[in-house]
Order: structure tokens, then C-alpha cells, then sequence
């Protein structure tokens, strides 16, 4: 079993869901880090959700409708961790367009 750290970004996200990380196939991944940078000079709003590819009914969000002020950055791992399977993916998305850039830090598994 292989395992790399890699990372993902997604620059300006706006109001409408983005897809920010899709668990490749035949891997497992465990989030280790998870931040999102306000880029406007507002507060803004975001929406983070797990879509778990096995069943559509087991959508989750980590956190809805969390306040990010002007020119900061929230972390949503602090320290926690995620694990996801084949499929799964992490979704973005903010009250504002093209207001929000998120980084991701996963370990996977293959």
C-alpha cells in the first residue's frame, strides 16, 4: 500500500457548488488539513460538504453557513482528520461569487 500527501486548491469559488477534491479510484484519503481564504473585502459565507459516492443520502456538511471576515482564513481540520473513499468528494461553496480560495491536504492511500 502506497501513501502520498498531496494537495489540491481551488481558486474563486462562488454560489455555485464547486467540487474542490474527488477521491481517485481504488484509493483511500484522510484529510489532514482543510482551509478557506476570504479573497474580497466583505464577510462572506461558506458551505462544506462531503458527497459520499456510495448514497446520495449520506451527503453531510462539515459546516454550513460559516462567518469568514474580510481577507481571513478559516481552518476546518484544526487538527482533526477525515478519511473518504473511492468517489467521495469535497464541495464548496459561498454566499458571494468568486469570493473564496480553499487548499486541501490529504494522505492517500492506494
Amino acid at each position: 500500500m502506497a501513501n502520498t500527501f498531496k494537495s489540491y486548491t481551488k481558486a474563486s469559488i462562488g454560489t455555485v457548488t464547486q467540487d474542490v477534491y474527488t477521491v481517485p479510484g481504488a484509493t483511500t484519503a484522510t484529510v489532514i488539513g482543510f482551509c478557506v481564504s476570504n479573497r474580497t473585502g466583505s464577510s462572506v459565507t461558506a458551505d462544506v460538504q462531503i458527497d459520499k459516492a456510495d448514497v446520495s443520502a449520506d451527503d453531510v456538511y462539515i459546516v454550513k453557513g460559516i462567518l469568514i471576515p474580510d481577507g481571513s482564513l478559516y481552518d476546518f481540520n484544526a487538527g482533526n482528520k477525515i478519511v473518504l473513499q473511492t468517489g467521495d468528494k469535497i464541495q464548496v461553496t459561498s454566499s458571494t461569487a468568486s469570493s473564496v480560495d480553499v487548499i486541501v491536504s490529504v494522505l492517500e492511500q492506494t
